[in-house]
């Protein structure tokens, strides 16, 4: 007799911006949440302007900087 195991769907993986955001708070040791206050209160508004300004005032990696701003703005648009 042979048997058929049936396994439980994987769990969605992550995409997109959101799938930085365990590493960005582990590296940083802020939440999420905190870094896009941060992004809403600057006064810049342009993707690449915000994605620099986290590079060189708070020192984020491209990577994650621009994840967080991308992020952000989506929520907005």
């Amino acid at each position: 007799m042979t048997t058929t195991r049936t396994s439980a769907p994987a769990a969605a993986k992550v995409k997109g911006p959101a799938s930085y955001f365990p590493s960005i708070e582990k590296k940083y040791g802020r939440p999420v949440a905190e870094w896009k206050e941060i992004i809403r209160a600057s006064d810049l508004t342009r993707h690449m302007e915000l994605v620099n300004w986290l590079k060189t005032e708070h020192g984020l990696g491209h990577g994650h900087a621009n994840a967080l701003v991308a992020d952000t703005l989506a929520e907005g648009a």
